[in-house]
């Protein structure tokens, strides 16, 4: 969501029409791509091809690599700030590194110029480049609100209403004002804040997972019959 709080990403993201007319299938695709290069590892075979895959899709559009960098920026960071408000343990520091370092090497697949270094200077850049760039726009909010939509639309008719403004108390204000979304009242944010923390500390107690599961280990909603990666993304008309 953070990534749809920038105009000129917004932009590109609106004018495609996938967000619009295709949300799930826009979700599972990239979804898809990201796994594929998560589970094998970015210089598989299938690593390889999730990635080319990708980089046919990104050459259709004019897209500025600083709002590549953030993207991936995002990748790395926002997990690990996830992780430390609501995990059940803290990452450690080589596992942060361990983020860093494979995103970094997959940004250099994408051919994304002057990333940075070390871990420290690459979080520098996606916290001012948020400063910099989140503000509002008419195409963050169409592409937040089929983004919204398309979560609110995996639960049941009758609790989708109700549940709306439990997904916008997910949100910091700098992305609630990006993408024009009403604040919700902070009573709400405090108990969906607990509610989160409650769930990461009885995750302690559960026996620890023997083997590791990915998004595509399940079966998945656009695709119930399998998918090829290379026909994965928008049509070549987009």
């Amino acid at each position: 969501m953070k990534t749809y709080c920038v105009p000129s990403i917004s932009k590109l993201l609106d004018k495609t029409g996938e967000f619009r007319d295709h949300p799930q299938k826009r979700y599972d695709d990239t979804s898809i791509i990201v796994v594929e290069m998560s589970k094998w590892g970015y210089d598989s075979e299938l690593g390889r091809l999730a990635i080319e895959r990708m980089n046919a899709i990104h050459r259709r559009f004019k897209i500025a690599n600083e709002d590549f960098l953030y993207v991936l920026s995002t990748f790395i960071y926002d997990p690990i700030r996830w992780n430390a408000q609501f995990g059940w343990r803290l990452m450690c520091e080589q596992e942060k590194l361990a983020s860093f370092y494979f995103w970094r090497e997959v940004g250099k697949r994408m051919h994304i110029q002057n990333i940075p270094a070390t871990y420290e200077e690459l979080e520098r850049y996606n916290l001012d480049y948020e400063r910099e760039h989140f503000r509002y726009s008419d195409t963050n909010r169409r592409v937040g609100e089929a983004t919204r939509g398309l979560f609110l639309s995996w639960f049941p008719w009758w609790m989708r209403s109700p549940l709306k403004p439990v997904v916008h108390a997910l949100l910091d204000d700098t992305m609630l004002d990006a993408f024009g979304f009403e604040h919700p009242p902070q009573l709400l944010r405090t108990a969906v804040a607990n509610i989160l923390k409650l769930r990461g500390l009885s995750l302690r107690f559960f026996p620890p997972r023997q083997q590791p599961h990915f998004f595509i280990d399940s079966p998945i909603r656009s695709y119930p019959n399998g998918y090829e990666i290379d026909e994965l993304g928008p049509p070549e008309n987009r």
